[in-house]
């Protein structure tokens, strides 16, 4: 069944028309098993997409083949239309951990991506604090992340995944451990970060509110062999007010997702 377009999904569209993303095919098998069957799904430029699914349906291994961590049994990954399959180092790409290192600032963890390929410069430093200050870091860059609050440290996972430079980014569950207080607030300072940035985002959640208060779209996959089941368009606007949360839109979509994941 087709959602609906929104005015701020469908306005993004026509803004960023060209397809960022295209996931051709995907095929994925560990041994006899089935992680991922058939799965093909285009992302356009700019766009916010949620990849919805419960546990073992195969959203981590779709991540892993995108970043190309993994290789697939069949199909292909295109970005920019260029074949990237089996090329790491494509996307940026965050981990619900935020895999801070201890013996590093805030400002050092920022810049760990230069720092490992090339050397962070002066520059790289300059521009990461700029980053760190304009979304809410500013008093935290020679902070080590023993001092910072959970959500804290996943400000500075996001700012690292960012300073890599890649304009699609893969976001797997990073809200995952936070409470809940913590984690709306987050959802909204993303979508702050991503509308300033104008980057492109696939985003892994188990949280069917959360998907449905971040996403332009939302893929539900089905349990394992993974595929997609339906994908549908969010018709919220945006900016999206925290009142969007008791819409009769917002209400009828997780119903509709819940019959998917629940049926």
């Amino acid at each position: 069944m087709p959602g609906i377009v929104g005015e701020g999904a469908a306005a993004r569209r026509q803004a960023s028309p060209s397809i960022k993303l295209s996931i051709k095919n995907l095929g994925v098998k560990f041994g006899s098993a089935i992680a991922l069957n058939d799965v093909s799904l285009d992302v356009a430029e700019g766009e916010f997409v949620c990849i919805l699914g419960a546990s073992g349906c195969g959203k981590s291994t779709l991540f892993n083949v995108v970043s190309g961590l993994l290789t697939a049994t069949s199909g292909k990954i295109v970005l920019d239309g260029q074949d990237v399959s089996d090329r790491p180092g494509q996307v940026g790409y965050m981990l619900q951990k935020d895999l801070m290192l201890p013996w590093r600032t805030v400002l050092g963890n920022i810049t760990l991506g230069a720092s490992l390929t090339r050397g962070a410069t002066a520059r790289d430093k300059a521009e990461a604090a700029d980053l760190a200050r304009r979304y809410g870091l500013g008093d935290f860059l020679n902070h080590y992340p023993h001092a910072l609050s959970g959500g804290m440290r996943q400000r500075v996972a996001m700012m690292r995944t960012i300073a890599a430079g890649r304009e699609m980014m893969l976001l797997d569950e990073p809200f995952g451990a936070l409470d809940a207080q913590t984690r709306l607030g987050m959802q909204q300072w993303l979508l702050q970060l991503w509308r300033d940035l104008n980057r492109t985002i696939l985003f892994v959640t188990h949280d069917v509110d959360e998907a449905i208060y971040l996403a332009d779209r939302i893929v539900v996959m089905t349990p394992r062999p993974g595929r997609i089941a339906e994908i549908l368009t969010v018709d919220l606007p945006r900016p999206r007010p925290l009142e969007v949360l008791t819409t009769d839109t917002f209400v009828g979509l997780k119903r509709q997702i819940m019959q998917h994941l629940y049926h």
